[in-house]
C-alpha cells in the first residue's frame, strides 16, 4: 500500500514537472514571437527596401513577358503612351537606366514588329524620333493602357496624404543614395589608384636604381 503511495506521488510530480516545462516552452515561443514581431516593427531598412523595389521589377518583367516584349521594349512603349504617342529617342535613352545599345536595339525591334517608326529629326541626319503606328497605337490600348490603369488604381488605394508622403520620402531617400553612393565609387576609386601606386612603389625597390623591369644585365 506504501508503495503504490509513492509511485503515485512520483507519477503526479513528474506530471507536474511536464506542465511546468510546457508552460516554459509555451512562454519562451511567445517571448521568441513578440521579439521578432518587436524586430520587424524597428529594424527596417534598406535591405527590406530593396526587396520590395525587387519585387516591383518582377511584377513589371512578369507583365512585360505577357504582352510578348521584353522589359526595355515595354517601357519605350510605356513611355511611347505617356508621352502621346511621339517621343525623341533621346529622351527615352536618358530616361532610363538601360545602355543606348539597349534601348536603340529594343526600339529597333518594336520597328520590325511594326509597333513603332523611326524618323529622323526635321533638318537633322542625327537625332529621331519614336513614334507609334496604328499596329502601335492598337497595342498599347490592349497592353500598355491597362498597366497604367493598374498603376493609378494601386496608388489610389493609399490616401491623398499617403501618396504625398510616399514620393516625397522616396525623392529623399534616392537622393540621399545618390550622395552616398557617389561617395563609395570615389573611396573605392581612391583605393584602387592607392594599391597601384603601392605596386609601382613596390616594383622600383626590387630593382637598383637606374634599372627598370627587363633591362639586360
Amino acid at each position: 500500500m506504501g508503495d503504490a503511495r509513492i509511485e503515485e506521488d512520483e507519477l503526479n510530480e513528474r506530471s507536474e514537472q511536464d506542465t511546468q516545462a510546457s508552460s516554459r516552452l509555451q512562454r519562451d515561443a511567445s517571448t521568441a514571437q513578440t521579439a521578432a514581431h518587436d524586430a520587424a516593427q524597428t529594424d527596417a531598412g534598406p535591405r527590406e527596401l530593396d526587396y520590395l523595389y525587387s519585387e516591383i521589377e518582377r511584377l513589371y518583367h512578369v507583365f512585360a513577358h505577357g504582352c510578348g516584349v521584353s522589359d526595355c521594349a515595354y517601357w519605350m512603349l510605356y513611355d511611347l503612351q505617356v508621352g502621346g504617342g511621339s517621343l525623341p529617342v533621346t529622351t527615352l535613352t536618358t530616361s532610363w537606366a538601360y545602355s543606348k545599345q539597349t534601348i536603340n536595339s529594343a526600339l529597333k525591334t518594336l520597328e520590325a514588329r511594326g509597333l513603332v517608326t523611326l524618323d529622323f529629326v526635321e533638318g537633322s541626319r542625327k537625332s529621331k524620333v519614336a513614334t507609334f503606328t496604328d499596329a502601335g497605337r492598337l497595342f498599347a490600348q490592349e497592353r500598355i493602357i491597362p498597366a497604367v490603369e493598374a498603376e493609378d488604381r494601386a496608388f489610389a488605394t493609399l490616401s491623398i496624404q499617403e501618396r504625398k508622403t510616399l514620393v516625397r520620402l522616396v525623392k529623399r531617400y534616392v537622393d540621399a543614395l545618390d550622395v552616398e553612393i557617389g561617395a563609395a565609387s570615389e573611396r573605392i576609386a581612391h583605393a584602387d589608384e592607392q594599391r597601384k601606386a603601392d605596386v609601382v612603389k613596390a616594383s622600383r625597390g626590387l630593382w637598383p636604381e637606374g634599372r627598370t623591369c627587363g633591362a639586360e644585365s
